[in-house]
């Protein structure tokens, strides 16, 4: 591949298989997302550390390895911190599926770990721009801020990728922005309270992801669902699970127990998975089940003579 030649490198051989679009697909916000593009072969994703500075990083597959690159006064950390986001850090040691469903996923995706992006303010905003909305909705959000807030990627970056947003371009965007995104004014509140905490999120990456869970679920417009989509990301837990998802507790319990599940019966069924509790959500959904398929409507009641 042409371009300019990369401020930084480094090849990484994982302790286990790692396929790059199984394990940072999630991380994408729609195919033309623009800090992440994932296939199977190469993943570009652009950074911005706590001091400001930005960088923009290629992985690619080259066999058993992993060629990281990076462009950008980040160059160096983004490569540094490559293993960590490919999974280096996910352990699936002592994780046994347990079930048919399980047992398939597990074979199928060997390369499947839990990413861990070490970016707390983005897997947050990430995570408030997905609250109450549609996928669809959040992905627009998503994508029309950051190209707004965004700076150019350095490097030879894919058309139409930038830099994540600085706290300050957070806190400081308009009004009218916000609305042209469609995201509503208690989700602004809470970007724009978590971007003046940048320093404060940054330093909970030297807690245990449980520890910064509690942390993050004092921060107003922050619950329980919220904080286990940043452990799951920026932390890379393999356990944390997403209660109050529309969508998990139906699915679990569709799945792999041929009911749907509440959010109350959700925790328990998934106790004897822990610490892999996230990782049994991962591959559920490797395997399609994003939804639960619609019940079947009632048939109405004939009317009386």
């Amino acid at each position: 591949m042409t371009g300019p030649r990369p401020d930084a490198g480094a090849e990484w051989r994982p302790p286990h298989r790692t396929h790059l679009a199984q394990t940072l697909g999630r991380l994408q916000h729609g195919r033309l997302d623009p800090v992440h593009r994932v296939s199977d072969l190469v993943a570009w994703r652009t950074v911005r550390t706590p001091d400001g500075r930005t960088a923009t990083l290629r992985v690619q597959a080259a066999g058993g390895a992993l060629l990281a690159e990076a462009w950008g006064a980040a160059a160096e950390s983004a490569v540094a911190d490559a293993p960590d986001l490919l999974g280096g850090r996910d352990d699936p040691t002592g994780f046994v599926p347990g079930h048919p469903v399980l047992e398939r996923a597990h074979r199928r995706f060997p390369g499947l770990r839990i990413a861990r992006t070490g970016d707390v303010l983005g897997a947050l905003v990430g995570a408030t721009l997905e609250q109450r909305v549609t996928g669809e909705e959040a992905v627009r959000a998503w994508q029309v801020l950051h190209r707004a807030l965004g700076d150019p990627a350095p490097g030879p970056a894919p058309a139409g990728m930038v830099t994540p947003p600085s706290p300050r371009a957070w806190q400081a965007a308009p009004e009218a922005l916000w609305r042209r995104a469609g995201v509503d004014g208690r989700r602004v509140a809470t970007v724009r309270t978590t971007a003046s905490r940048a320093d404060a999120l940054a330093r909970l990456l030297d807690r245990d992801a449980a520890s910064a869970g509690e942390a993050l679920r004092s921060l107003p417009g922050v619950g329980a669902w919220t904080a286990a989509e940043v452990r799951q990301r920026a932390f890379g837990d393999a356990d944390a699970v997403s209660v109050g998802d529309f969508h998990l507790a139906a699915v679990v319990g569709h799945v792999l127990a041929g009911r749907r599940f509440t959010d109350a019966e959700l925790v328990p069924f998934l106790e004897p998975w822990r610490p892999h509790r996230y990782r049994v959500a991962r591959l559920l959904y490797a395997s399609g089940w994003e939804t639960a398929p619609p019940t079947a409507p009632k048939r109405p009641r004939s009317p009386r003579p």
